[in-house]
This record gives C-alpha cells, structure tokens and sequence, in this order.
C-alpha cells in the first residue's frame, strides 16, 4: 500500500464493495479506489471473502486500521437485529467479529450514513461546524448521521420518522422522486416537510445532504425552506470509504 496512506476503508453496499487507501491529512484516496460488484448472495462468507481480497489487492500491511463502512445500524458487541439490502443470513451475526475473522486482522464497522457523515465532518461541507450536525443521505432510503462537536451519535435511524402516516423515506426519498416522476421542485417541498420534522426533534445547527442526488443540488437545495442552514455534501461516494478509515484510525488510537 502507498506511503501517504494512514488507514485503509472500505464501503459495502448492495450492488457493490468499493475499498481504497485513505491519506488521513487531507481526506482523500491515496490511491484510485477499487470495485468488486457485491456476490448475488451477499451472505458472510461471500462478503467478507471479497473485503479479504480487496486488502490483498492492495497488500494492507497489519498494522494499517481498516474500517468497514456497513448498510446497517452496526454494535460491535451485539448481533445485527435486521439487513435490508444483503443476505439475511447476516441477522443474528456480530458483524465486526465476521469481518475480522474473513480478514485475519482487527476491523473496525461503522454504519454507512455514519461513515459519510464522519467524512463531512471532519474534511467536507460541515468542517469546523460546532453544535449538532445532521447528515442525511438521499437514494433508496434516506440515511441520517448525528454529529455533534464531531463526535458522532451513531446508529440514527431518522429516516424512519413517521411523516404524513408513513415511513419518511417512503414520502421524501430519492427513489420516491424518480418513482412518482417529481419535478425537483416539488420533491423540494417533500423534503422542506422532512427536514422540518427534523428541526422540531432536534434543533441542529446545520443540516449536509449527501447520496447521488447531492450532484443536483443547485436544483432542489434553493426550494427546501427550513431555518437551518443546509448544504451540499462535498466528498459524496468518496465519503463512506473516508469515513469507515477515519472511524478505524480512531479506534486504532483509542485501544491503543
């Protein structure tokens, strides 16, 4: 692995498994990321399998901190409660104590909107921002970080709220958008309700939309009208790898 690397990260998602070395100073890929597309049947074994074979890719010495940016509220000493978009066979699993062992060495799991919220934070569009951040991801679902004086909260679930009787993901997601062919306009109204409902529960400081959808913001973000200052995300797919390698290093510091 690169010399300007200090962790290594990796992202898994439904479609596929990105991993890169990270150079920690700046927040950046120490080297272009690699793809593998994520096993038909995205079971442990296939999954930590291909993480293995991303560290080998780019010859991970031991002592670099790998983090794992997971599609699910992950803690570390207790089994996963639900999956959505891998292999049940993952419900009722330790996920870190999985991927540990598929790798041979320590790793360190985050949940994915916490990992590009962290990246955010700590290199992106909330950098510097003091009080309660709140990261969202707009795709599928919508995917929500708690960030406050950068330490993150982590597992939040917001997209789960329940906005005009359902799910808020269900009203207000990307995926809604496309599905019921909104304009951005009054897909903009759907999210002022949601970030509203955000404001309510927990006066943040300042709100970051990242997910695919972020590389539209100039046409959405101007017609979401809240009181709370609300940007783009900056690192957008960069973020979950950055994340899940800041989030290991931290714990590689802290345990030692």
């Amino acid at each position: 692995m690169i010399d300007t690397a200090q962790a290594f990260g990796v992202d898994i998602g439904g479609s596929g498994i990105k991993a890169a070395p990270v150079d920690l100073t700046i927040g950046d890929f120490a080297e272009p990321r690699k793809k593998i597309l994520t096993p038909e049947h995205s079971t442990p074994e296939a999954v930590g399998a291909v993480v293995k074979q991303l560290l080998d890719r780019f010859e991970v010495s031991d002592d670099v901190p790998v983090g794992v940016a997971f599609p699910a509220p992950v803690k570390p000493d207790r089994p996963l409660s639900f999956m959505a978009n891998l292999d049940q066979a993952w419900v009722g699993t330790n996920v870190q104590d999985v991927l540990s062992d598929a790798c041979g060495r320590p790793v360190s799991v985050v949940n994915d909107a916490d990992a590009a919220g962290l990246a955010e934070v700590q290199y992106g569009a909330a950098k510097g921002q003091k009080g309660l951040v709140i990261a969202t991801t707009l795709g599928t679902g919508i995917g929500t970080a708690l960030i406050y004086n950068g330490v993150l909260i982590p597992n939040s679930e917001l997209g789960h709220l329940i906005l005009d009787g359902k799910d808020a993901e269900k009203y207000a997601a990307s995926s809604v958008r496309d599905r019921k062919k909104l304009s951005y306009k009054k897909w903009a109204g759907r999210l002022t309700k949601y970030y509203r409902l955000l404001e309510h529960y927990f006066s943040p400081d300042f709100f970051v939309v990242g997910g695919g959808v972020s590389r539209m913001s100039e046409k959405f973000l101007p017609h979401i009208k809240i009181d709370t200052p609300i940007v783009a995300a900056k690192l957008r797919n960069q973020a979950g790898i950055v994340g899940a390698a800041y989030q290991a290093d931290l714990q590689q510091k802290h345990l030692g």
